[in-house]
């Protein structure tokens, strides 16, 4: 199909079936991993901390295992096994706070899960100049953006809806709420870039192949990793009982 723009002779092209190939593993992946994840946020206690724990302990085991490909690895290992407990402490953390946890938890999942799936569809479906070529070849700026709109659409709805339910809803507070959203997602994005630069240091396209579609549990996880920290820190300074995004 030609392009209408002055007679330009300039063709419009249909995104590759090949971009799609792993989308049916992702959406089955998500269909079976985001219950369970949910229902352990929903839960809290002693199942929360289980789920916190058996990831932290997969990520560890993962992240060793692909540090002992490169040189000089005890130490590699031991600075990202530090990291990966320091995000599942502030997880349980952000969790048992008995008057917010639950929210903060579940509007942190929302903005990470929410980010990775614009970042995809608007990377597979514009495309464009790479982001990070040599540390990732596959990630656009079309699909940095995506995720960036993305996430504040999920700062847009759980602020709208927590108004809207407590009679607080105002356009600075949707405002903070989707600025919030997006330096998540931005620290997500960082965080993925940041593992990409790992496993292409240590050679390898995937950190295992636990989760079809996604790799292994860092594929996965990265940018929660990243983000965690920093949500805990929000969280502190806003104080007990406040949600990150007021």
């Amino acid at each position: 199909m030609h392009s209408g723009n002055g007679g330009s002779g300039r063709v419009l092209r249909s995104p590759s079936p090949a971009r799609w190939t792993d989308l049916r593993l992702r959406l089955v992946s998500a269909l079976v991993l985001a219950p369970l994840a949910l229902a352990a946020i929903w839960r809290g206690g002693t199942v929360f901390l289980v789920v916190i724990v058996a990831a932290a302990a997969g990520l560890a085991i993962e992240w060793v295992g692909l540090c002992r490909l490169g040189p000089a690895w005890r130490g590699r290992a031991a600075a990202g096994v530090g990291w990966i407990l320091l995000a599942a402490v502030c997880a349980v953390w952000l969790r048992a706070d008995p008057l917010a946890g639950r929210a903060n938890m579940g509007f942190l999942v929302l903005v990470v899960w929410s980010s990775d799936v614009g970042a995809y569809l608007a990377g597979r479906v514009i495309g464009g100049p790479r982001l990070a070529p040599t540390i990732s070849p596959g990630k656009t700026w079309a699909g940095a953006a995506g995720g960036l709109v993305g996430a504040a659409c999920v700062g847009l709805a759980v602020a709208g809806l927590h108004g809207w339910r407590h009679g607080t809803l105002d356009t600075l507070g949707i405002t903070r709420a989707m600025a919030v959203a997006a330096g998540l997602s931005v620290l997500g994005q960082a965080g993925d870039l940041a593992e990409s630069w790992a496993k292409r240091c240590f050679g390898v396209k995937d950190s295992g192949r636990l989760i079809p579609g996604h790799g292994g549990l860092l594929d996965r996880l990265d940018a929660a990793l990243a983000v965690l920290p920093a949500a805990a820190l929000l969280a502190y300074g806003l104080g007990p009982g406040v949600v990150l995004w007021r």
